[in-house]
């Protein structure tokens, strides 16, 4: 007999899930309460900052940098390389696996989402969700304001312009623009 699975196992397998169950809220209120004291902390206090972020995010190098306020999900599902640092008012919902390599600067207000709703507008009164990973290379730089969407990868070494909204994903080096988000001029 198969065992029935658990509304986290299919958010994380990208299958439909409901967010009000019970282990998903427990586990969201204890990123609110961590997010909480993160975002009263101090500059003064960065090892401080440091430690909540380990204890909050799935993985952390020692060199990164986050601005206060910031918010998430879950946290668990965050992985950061080493020197990433996010500016002001940046959000991560971290429903399914967000993957940050290293050196990626992400300027005030980007947004990262994993979650996503159903079109179907009689699906959606289910209150069924789902969630895609998203995956951003080393030596990113992600504009102010820019809204990044579940299921996309962000090639290395690309710039995402400021208000942006990438929808689909974007190879490496490359810098690109707009809403959609579109490539206007590729590397050498």
């Amino acid at each position: 007999m198969e065992r029935q699975r658990t509304e986290k196992q299919k958010m994380l397998a990208g299958e439909f899930y409901l967010a009000a169950d019970p282990e998903l809220t427990a586990e969201r209120a204890r990123a609110r309460r961590l997010m909480r004291i993160f975002n009263s902390t101090t500059e003064e206090e960065l090892l401080s900052r440091l430690q909540l972020l380990q204890e909050l995010l799935g993985s952390v190098a020692q060199d990164i940098e986050i601005e206060p306020p910031f918010y998430c999900d879950y946290g668990y599902n965050i992985h950061m390389g080493s020197r990433v640092y996010m500016n002001f008012g940046c959000t991560v919902l971290d429903c399914h696996t967000v993957r940050i390599g290293n050196d990626v600067l992400c300027a005030p207000h980007v947004q990262i989402y994993t979650a996503y709703h159903p079109t179907d507008p009689a699906l959606r009164l289910t209150r069924q969700e789902l969630a895609a990973p998203v995956e951003i290379g080393s030596n990113v730089w992600i504009g102010g304001g820019a809204i990044i969407c579940p299921g996309v990868s962000i090639g290395e070494n690309t710039t995402i312009g400021a208000g942006s909204v990438v929808v689909k994903s974007i190879p490496a080096n490359v810098v690109a623009v707009g809403n959609p988000c579109r490539i206007v001029r590729h590397l050498s």
